[in-house]
């Protein structure tokens, strides 16, 4: 298996993860209080990014790989509390995925494309839709067949923090799907998307809209294998905009906003939340679902799970 090289470059030495000073989650369905005891407590690992985004869990190394976006450098944390780079030179990578080969597919501001890096390299995989540069690309998910799928907003073209400013090339903003051998192909266009992952049967796409001037939510969308059903408001966050999300292995969504982490079930119907000093980005869990690990800002939190 391809092995995803490090730089090596220690940000962080080892340290135990402390308590932050915030409230405890709040939980209002007993279904979720048998994942999320009283106990459970927002933990700081890092705290010295610029804008931190795009977490995945990296079996391989038992580690949670993670992007300072406007940093442009790709992070590790490493279960001794340490902190390491993993790309030092990120062109402004956002959302991060591991496909099946252990190789990290990144979704790139900065190049306007999807990117993929093992042990030979970072190579560009496209950054393109008919002859005209993508918008950039912002959030990604590895499908079980292999199709990469990801979001392609404007952000990292309208805010120069994030990526190079410049006009649209496209009169849309779209999800796709690219996979070697297939190309790439435009699914759905929606208002901004961001955030998108499966249900465990992948018989549904669940995207963030995250348009501040319309109506923020998570959308659902059938799949059969060939096309996307009409999308549906399946969740809104109280405060923000939804953002980046993780899927659980009970079909349960841990979507990121203004307020915190919101926790709801496969209907939509809001579990509880868990709350943060400030905005949060994205979510993901450990490969046993026994932390979340959370970022937004400058840091980077977890919270233990029962």
């Amino acid at each position: 298996m391809p092995r995803i090289p490090l730089d090596g470059q220690i940000l962080q030495s080892a340290r135990t993860p402390e308590a932050v000073d915030v409230a405890p989650p709040r939980v209002w369905d007993e279904r979720l209080s048998a994942v999320l005891p009283p106990t459970s407590r927002l933990l700081s690992l890092y705290a010295d990014a610029t804008w931190a985004e795009g977490p995945v869990w990296w079996p391989e190394e038992r580690s949670l790989v993670f992007s300072d976006v406007i940093g442009r450098r790709t992070l590790a944390w490493r279960e001794d509390g340490s902190i390491i780079t993993v790309r030092d030179r990120s062109n402004f990578a956002n959302g991060n995925a591991m496909d099946a080969d252990g190789r990290l597919v990144q979704a790139e501001h900065g190049r306007r494309g999807i990117s993929r890096t093992d042990e030979n390299g970072t190579e560009l995989l496209v950054d393109a839709f008919e002859g005209e540069p993508l918008n950039s690309p912002n959030d990604l998910v590895v499908a079980s067949d292999g199709w990469i799928w990801f979001t392609d907003p404007t952000y990292g073209i309208s805010d120069p923090r994030e990526g190079y400013p410049a006009e649209p090339a496209l009169p849309h903003q779209s999800v796709y799907r690219w996979r070697d051998g297939d190309g790439l192909q435009r699914m759905i266009d929606l208002d901004q998307p961001n955030g998108l992952a499966f249900s465990r049967d992948e018989s549904t796409l669940y995207v963030a809209e995250s348009n501040a001037e319309r109506l923020p939510r998570v959308v659902a969308c059938s799949w059969d294998g060939e096309s996307l059903g009409t999308p549906r408001t399946f969740a809104t966050v109280n405060a923000g905009i939804p953002d980046g999300f993780v899927v659980d292995s009970r079909d349960r969504l841990w979507i990121s906003s203004e307020a915190g982490v919101v926790i709801v079930d496969e209907t939509g119907a809001r579990l509880g939340v868990i709350p943060t000093p400030h905005v949060v980005s994205n979510c993901t869990f450990d490969a046993d679902e026994k932390r979340l690990f959370i970022t937004g800002d400058s840091d980077l939190w977890m919270v233990e799970l029962a």
